[in-house]
């Protein structure tokens, strides 16, 4: 790496710190950071509490100090490496890896359990990915990771729904108006609320109305285009649709997956791919998304699972341990179809979070020991990610059961997960992206959000859904969540080259030592047709890992 290379400054944030804002608009932003470096590590950490925006940045000083930092969501990534004595940094782990660089068996086995790698860990020994709201510090041969920003929760003590309201509305139109840049402005459209809000306010922010583009599927159960035709008419969008294929997926399966630093299984990112390589080919150089609506303001279905689980634990102590685990726990209740509901739910509520979201995870109801060959797992910690997650759900501190879980999304579900999506999809085709709900402002308001406002018994995003009543068409306010979700274990069944991508890449796990044949050879001929919207997405992850591992590590085997 040149000394050039020394200095990286993605995206577009600014200073809270009035003299560093002076610097960086007179000097630029690596100067500002490189005194800010003066101060040593604690005012690098003062700094990036008061950075808003999203970033990714790494500097250098003249005594040799190099820190490296991202922002809050992640929504800009960086990797780093120590190596003959500096801290090497990078937006991808690929390019700090190089050819034939070592891979970490602990990331594969991650990777099939979460369906993604999560920081900081990732694909390559010795490489690693800063967890959102973290940055690193490297002195005298010495690295530091750490928090500098940590979610707290300080809810309104008497909220007034018609102020809050009105502050949020705004809030919103301002978050939509930062992430415009001149260019046509679009957004991608899916007919939910959070892209059909963004759609309005687009019209609202710069006085014209948004190109929409929306992604379809010919499956029963899976096409939500009315959905998108309803807003699109609402706000006069200029609006594109386009229907993926199954042809589509044989061409651009190998593509995506080999165009992402580490394997990937999100199968949103196919959809994605193709509503943005649609808007390049219209000339739309910036696309406008939704993510984060869910995790900030409660709207994901989980949310109400798990306060139902919730519930139980209110119950007296006696009650539970002298009557009901005993008595759900008998053979008979468990063989009979009403009580065995009941005997499920006592299962599952006394399961801790965030182990009980696990619970139903795929990996975990198949078994590992089913699914991996021995050669893997006796290389990999099965127990180190449920720690790693458990220290992620305390961070937080005092805060409600909900607002523990969205904080937890922000790591687990955005950073890790849908960012990554969009982020990879969007370059892939050639335009950038922004996500308005992730907004500094938005944000800050959402930790002050009172709880039952978010999630008003099981009613999902309540007070959300409530403010852009009359804004947002009835029927958009009333579905189901689904976004992009891909008929893939549908599809896979009835086309024949489809399935022959899928079944080959699984072989090719095979051959590596890192999957059973056996395991596999059950998976299609049985799990698949018989469940494939369940079993789907495990011959997805596993068919996204063999095409990463074919683009990136072609020799990789594993060795007993």
């Amino acid at each position: 790496m040149s000394e050039a290379d020394r200095c990286l400054v993605l995206g577009q944030h600014e200073f809270a710190d009035t003299r560093l804002s002076a610097v960086a608009g007179e000097q630029g932003f690596p100067e500002a950071w490189r005194q800010a470096m003066t101060g040593g590590k604690n005012a690098i950490q003062a700094a990036l509490a008061g950075a808003r925006g999203e970033f990714a940045i790494g500097v250098c000083d003249e005594a040799g100090r190099t820190f490296i930092a991202v922002d809050r969501f992640a929504i800009r990534t960086l990797c780093y490496t120590v190596r003959d004595g500096r801290l090497l940094f990078a937006e991808r782990a690929d390019a700090l890896a190089g050819p034939g660089a070592r891979l970490n068996a602990q990331a594969l086995y991650d990777y099939v359990l979460l369906h993604a790698i999560a920081s900081p860990e990732t694909i390559f020994d010795g490489i690693h990915r800063l967890p959102p709201g973290h940055y690193a510090w490297f002195e005298a041969g010495k690295l530091s990771v750490a928090r500098y920003w940590t979610p707290a929760f300080d809810e309104f003590p008497n909220p007034s729904f018609g102020v809050l309201r009105d502050q949020f509305l705004q809030l919103v139109q301002d978050a939509v108006a930062r992430q415009l840049d001149g260019s046509k402005p679009a957004c991608f459209l899916s007919g939910g609320t959070d892209s059909s809000t963004v759609a309005g306010m687009i019209r609202l922010a710069c006085g014209r109305p948004a190109a929409s583009y929306s992604i379809g599927f010919d499956a029963q159960g899976y096409d939500e285009m009315a959905y998108a035709r309803l807003a699109a008419k609402r706000f006069g969008t200029e609006h594109h649709e386009y229907y993926v294929t199954p042809d589509d997926l044989v061409r651009g399966i190998p593509m995506v997956a080999a165009h992402h630093d580490q394997p990937f299984g999100n199968s949103s990112a196919l959809p994605a791919y193709y509503c943005a390589l649609k808007a390049r080919e219209d000339g739309v150089t910036r696309l406008l998304a939704g993510d984060g609506g869910d995790e900030l303001f409660g709207g994901n279905s989980r949310y109400a699972k798990q306060r139902v689980f919730g519930w139980y634990g209110h119950l007296p102590s006696l009650l539970r341990r002298s009557l009901l685990e005993p008595g759900f726990g008998m053979q008979w209740v468990e063989r009979t179809p009403m009580l065995k509901k009941g005997s499920s739910y006592i299962e599952q509520a006394r399961v801790p979070m965030p182990d009980r979201l696990q619970m139903y995870n795929l990996l975990r109801r198949l078994g590992a020991e089913q699914v991996f060959t021995p050669a893997l797992l006796q290389r990999v910690d099965q127990e180190q990610m449920a720690r790693q997650q458990r220290a992620v759900w305390a961070e937080p501190g005092a805060a409600s059961d909900l607002n523990l879980m969205l904080a937890f999304d922000w790591r687990y579900t955005l950073a890790e997960s849908d960012l990554p999506k969009v982020r990879s999809s969007t370059q892939l085709a050639g335009v950038s992206v922004g996500f308005p709900f992730l907004d500094d402002a938005l944000l800050d308001f959402s930790l002050r959000l009172p709880t039952s406002y978010k999630l008003k018994g099981l009613k999902l995003r309540w007070f959300f859904k409530e403010a852009l009543r009359g804004f947002l068409p009835d029927e958009i306010i009333g579905k189901r969540k689904q976004g992009f979700g891909l008929p893939f274990g549908v599809w896979a069944n009835c086309h024949d080259a489809l399935k022959a991508l899928a079944v080959d890449s699984l072989h090719g796990l095979a051959a590596r030592g890192i999957v059973r044949p056996e395991f596999l050879d059950v998976l299609v001929k049985t799990h698949l047709p018989a469940h494939p919207g369940y079993f789907g997405e495990m011959v997805w992850i596993l068919m996204m890992l063999e095409q990463w591992l074919r683009s990136h590590a072609p020799a990789y085997r594993l060795q007993n």
